[in-house]
């Protein structure tokens, strides 16, 4: 039997945000180690594109997560397809990007709902299967704006930097009982999100030199710390948010 411990083979894993971007890149990642991975996302043409380019064990449940009323029942047509889920990544986001002056309680409350919130009751409602199997993973998606404030960044910046305190929270109330509940925050990644971030050369370039690494981050440097923290490999690493930035976070 082979070493085992950055395997995730045979795990169930569902991941949000998985239409696009970051979320889309792991779970095809993921997918590709064997493990039986379940994509979530709104659009439902995207996950259908992903499914019919995606090797392996795959699905796809169409939601939206900002429905929180509906988060339990969005578990069950997630459940319905693998079975229980033993790793959960949290990675769907939403960033408005509007000035604190600017933003309505409507845009704000979407953010929290999706950035936030969706990720809370979703590892509520997985974290009993886990405990009975006295293994599981909650990976959060955390930011550089968890602990850095950015231009008409205010309701992005309180998600994240509540999805820090919640990770720890989550240790602390779950990871006795077996589950690793952790977080990585990217630095910046091309993604649909960041698009505007990208489109101004200058402010990429500006980005990429505020890191100790002098490039801004590929969606395959996320691959390794994704495989650490869903792996019997980070055992006994719990309430961490690790920084996948370049050193942007050191400088």
């Amino acid at each position: 039997m082979g070493d085992t411990t950055f395997s995730v083979g045979g795990k169930t894993v569902c991941i949000t945000g998985a239409s696009s971007g970051i979320g889309r890149h792991l779970a095809s990642h993921l997918a590709g180690q064997g493990a039986n991975v379940l994509a979530v996302a709104r659009r439902q043409d995207a996950l259908a594109d992903w499914e019919q380019s995606t090797t392996g064990n795959v699905a796809s449940v169409a939601a939206d997560l900002g429905d929180i009323e509906n988060i339990s029942a969005i578990g069950d047509k997630i459940a319905a397809h693998f079975g229980d889920v033993d790793i959960l990544i949290n990675a769907a986001g939403l960033n408005p990007r509007l000035h604190a002056s600017e933003i309505n309680p409507a845009q704000w409350q979407q953010t929290i709902d999706i950035n936030l919130s969706a990720s809370f009751f979703l590892a509520q409602k997985f974290v009993p299967a886990m405990q009975a199997k006295g293994w599981g993973r909650v990976i959060n998606f955390a930011s550089l704006q968890s602990r850095r404030a950015f231009a008409n960044g205010i309701a992005y910046g309180a998600s994240k930097g509540g999805v820090e305190q919640m990770t720890r929270a989550m240790a602390e109330a779950w990871s006795s009982t077996g589950i690793g509940c952790n977080a990585i925050a990217p630095g910046f990644f091309p993604t649909e999100l960041t698009a505007k971030v990208f489109d101004d050369a200058d402010l990429a370039k500006k980005n990429a030199d505020q890191t100790c690494i002098g490039r801004n981050g590929k969606l395959r440097d996320l691959e390794g710390p994704v495989m650490f923290l869903a792996s019997p490999a980070s055992d006994y690493v719990t309430g961490q948010v690790l920084f996948v930035d370049g050193g942007f976070t050191a400088k």
